[in-house]
């Protein structure tokens, strides 16, 4: 009867032991984060304390993913290489794309003086496809201008022409839209715009040209070349050009 009225009171005894235990713990964790708050508020009050004490920083310890730990003086080399090295990246990354927009500026600069200088639409066509095909190393580039065309309309060389009835058909949707648009386009709009060099364009993009003037399009093999999200700043500058140039000519013609 003894042993079984005795063991209570030792369950009591071990529970409240491990709860006083438990306490002791919780009570250690608070004192230790409220230490390292304090250690870390007066790191922040007084910034040279380590310039000051060269001496722990070899001492300090700080734990790495490998599972070794290294000196605070050795992590803080560690971490400016690796911003140094990010550094000189990035760097290097501005200065390739300061020389491709100069490289752009270059070859943008030629194709519009070699637009100003043509006296036929033939010269003119035969300019942009040059430059793109040369120096903007487009694969496949048509200029369609919608009849009837002012004056004789016959000296057109590569330029393409086509009857807007024609066009309203073919790409009626993409005309109706007003601005360049890229992706992948249907077959017969394909077909429409790059004629016998269909067959070569998987992506495209195309710049509809102002009052019923005409269309650029300009297609690659590569089904995400001319993606939806490209930039068509340049095309659309270019667009703009051809706007205002090709209606001169045309009178010329």
């Amino acid at each position: 009867m003894t042993e079984h009225s005795d063991a209570p009171l030792i369950d009591s005894a071990v529970e409240a032991s491990l709860e006083k235990q438990q306490a002791s713990d919780n009570e250690n964790q608070r004192n230790r984060k409220l230490l390292s708050r304090q250690v870390a508020r007066y790191l922040i009050q007084n910034p040279t304390f380590f310039a000051e004490n060269m001496e722990l920083l070899e001492n300090i310890q700080l734990p790495r993913e490998s599972g070794k730990t290294v000196s605070l003086m050795t992590h803080q080399t560690n971490l400016l290489r690796e911003r140094n090295i990010e550094m000189r990246q990035r760097l290097d990354q501005l200065l390739q794309n300061a020389r491709e927009n100069d490289q752009l500026f270059l070859h943008s600069r030629r194709l519009v003086l070699a637009l100003l200088e043509a006296r036929t639409v033939a010269e003119a066509g035969d300019a942009l496809l040059k430059s793109f095909k040369q120096d903007f190393k487009v694969e496949v580039t048509a200029l369609t201008l919608f009849g009837p065309l002012p004056g004789s309309g016959k000296q057109l060389g590569d330029v393409r022409s086509s009857a807007r009835t024609s066009a309203e058909t073919a790409i009626g949707s993409i005309l109706r839209n007003g601005r360049t648009v890229c992706g992948t386009l249907r077959p017969t709009e394909t077909a429409y715009l790059f004629g016998k060099h269909a067959d070569r364009v998987a992506s495209a993009a195309v710049v509809p040209l102002a009052d019923q003037l005409g269309v650029l399009a300009v297609g690659s093999s590569d089904p995400n070349h001319y993606r939806s999200s490209l930039d068509t700043l340049f095309l659309s500058y270019i667009g703009e050009i051809l706007e205002r140039l090709l209606p001169n000519l045309l009178v010329r013609s």
